[in-house]
């Protein structure tokens, strides 16, 4: 069962990988850039609304609205959304700042609710119902939109089934640490690759949550926003193109954002991601499946909502281990090497393959020495975001847990008060300490066996655990 287990994991990877290297195929196919239609006419620019879900953000509200306050377009034809369920003093931040602004002629209006029924989703709703633009502009707490975002992204929407123009993220922090450094090797390719594919080919893509448009037509027309996952955005744009509404995505556009700086911000961020990915797929897959859409659709839907799979697969991988080279020891150790070996490294090295193009052809300011690190720290992590993935296997909804953001900039410093956002850290500590434990077992029964061609390979294992349990526990010492 272990072996059997070990291996269906192992295959998972691998095709994990596999499709890396056809996305990276894809995208040297369709690198050209797409022509943008004209700019609109001043007497036909649209009413927009700006949503701003904020929840308690101390340290970045005044900087988010102030940004969107200098958009460019005629103050009669924007509309800003505060949609504020804050209970700390970014209460009083918030008023500040809409006070200065409404006293310049921005339209600007605040929206605040006795409760937080449906977390994001159900703020974004809630101000949808009162917004009065043709076109919803959102922006979470952590991003700077461009002035000229909107004379960007309106005119895409050429079409009448245009439904969403999605921009890419840039990152505000990505030198701030090696942690935010891997961030932006993770999501950088995401978009220039992931998307792009996506879009040129025609395939499904999902809006960000973030640094994005939409028709309001599309959103009523999908049924609105829902929180019946905690990825309230992958699930409405999956049931929008199921409506029939395309979109389009913009890497020449670049919004600047914040990373997570912390072990646990990161953590509970990627989480919610596996999670809300898997409870979207329950929900949405058999859908697709029974759509007259085309075939490659399909494929490519089911690869992008189950890839977060990948770290369960991952974890498999770790804990059947040692029993697996237990109990095929009579074939020999170096027999082993001939089997598992080749095929972790092809899986590992399509993935690397995959970064490192993305890093060489294109502008990134990622280092290259993160792709040293990238293995170490996913085999780290997958644990944790294994149990996100069995838990939106088997749950609906959930508590959207923030992401703490502090207004950072390169390698400014966390300010003063960081420490007010508490996140769990303990069972993570405890977690990673045994399974660092654990994964010495193989290594410690190689060295027994003298099988030194194995230790390098089985050592990746205990340096993972090793390096978020480090990191976790560093920012507690901080704390």
């Amino acid at each position: 069962m272990w072996i059997a287990l070990h291996f269906m994991a192992m295959a998972g990877i691998c095709l994990y990988g596999l499709h890396r290297l056809w996305l990276l195929i894809c995208w040297q196919m369709e690198r050209r850039k797409p022509l943008l239609p004209p700019p609109l006419s001043a007497e036909k620019l649209p009413m927009v609304t700006i949503q701003l879900p904020l929840y308690n953000e101390r340290f970045v509200a005044a900087r988010l609205l102030d940004a969107v306050a200098q958009l460019h377009w005629p103050k009669e034809k924007l509309e800003i959304q505060v949609l504020d369920d804050s209970t700390d003093d970014t209460l009083e931040i918030v008023d500040e700042r809409l006070s200065h602004w409404q006293l310049k002629d921005i339209d600007m209006k605040l929206i605040r609710r006795a409760h937080r029924e449906g977390y994001k989703a159900g703020a974004l709703q809630n101000g949808l119902m009162q917004a009065s633009g043709e076109y919803i502009g959102i922006f979470d707490a952590d991003f700077l939109p461009p002035p000229d975002f909107l004379l960007r992204t309106i005119p895409c929407f050429s079409g009448e089934r245009i439904g969403m123009v999605q921009a890419r993220w840039d990152f505000l922090n990505a030198e701030y640490s090696w942690l935010s450094g891997l961030q932006s090797l993770l999501l950088g390719p995401h978009f220039s690759i992931e998307h792009w594919v996506r879009f040129k080919r025609g395939l499904f893509f999902n809006f960000n949550g973030t640094a994005g448009i939409w028709k309001k037509k599309a959103i009523e027309a999908a049924g609105g926003w829902q929180s019946d996952t905690v990825t309230e955005d992958l699930d409405l744009s999956y049931r929008a193109q199921l409506a029939g509404w395309r979109f389009v995505y913009l890497d020449d556009l670049a919004v600047p954002s914040e990373l997570p700086v912390t072990m646990a911000s990161f953590r509970s961020q990627q989480m919610r991601w596996a999670k809300g990915s898997i409870q979207t797929a329950r929900k949405i897959l058999p859908r697709i499946l029974a759509s007259p859409l085309p075939l490659a659709v399909k494929l490519e839907a089911f690869s992008h909502l189950l890839a977060n799979v990948g770290w369960l697969f991952s974890a498999v991988v770790t804990l059947t281990l040692y029993p697996v080279i237990m109990w095929r020891v009579g074939i020999g150790p170096y027999q082993l090497l001939r089997v598992d070996l080749p095929l972790l490294l092809g899986t590992s090295v399509a993935i690397l393959v995959y970064f490192s193009l993305y890093i060489a052809t294109t502008k990134s300011r990622v280092s290259p020495l993160y792709l040293l690190l990238l293995p170490v720290f996913s085999i780290g992590i997958a644990p944790c975001l294994a149990l996100s993935v069995l838990e939106g296997a088997f749950s609906k909804g959930g508590v959207f847990e923030r992401t703490p953001k502090f207004g950072l900039h390169g390698r400014k410093r966390l300010p003063g008060l960081s420490f007010i956002y508490r996140q769990r850290r303990v069972f993570y500590l405890l977690m990673n300490a045994v399974l660092f434990a654990y994964s010495l077992m193989p290594v410690a029964f190689a060295w027994q066996r003298k099988t030194w061609l194995a230790i390098p390979f089985l050592v990746l294992f205990p340096l993972g655990f090793l390096l978020v349990f480090g990191k976790d526990l560093q920012e507690v010492r901080q704390r």
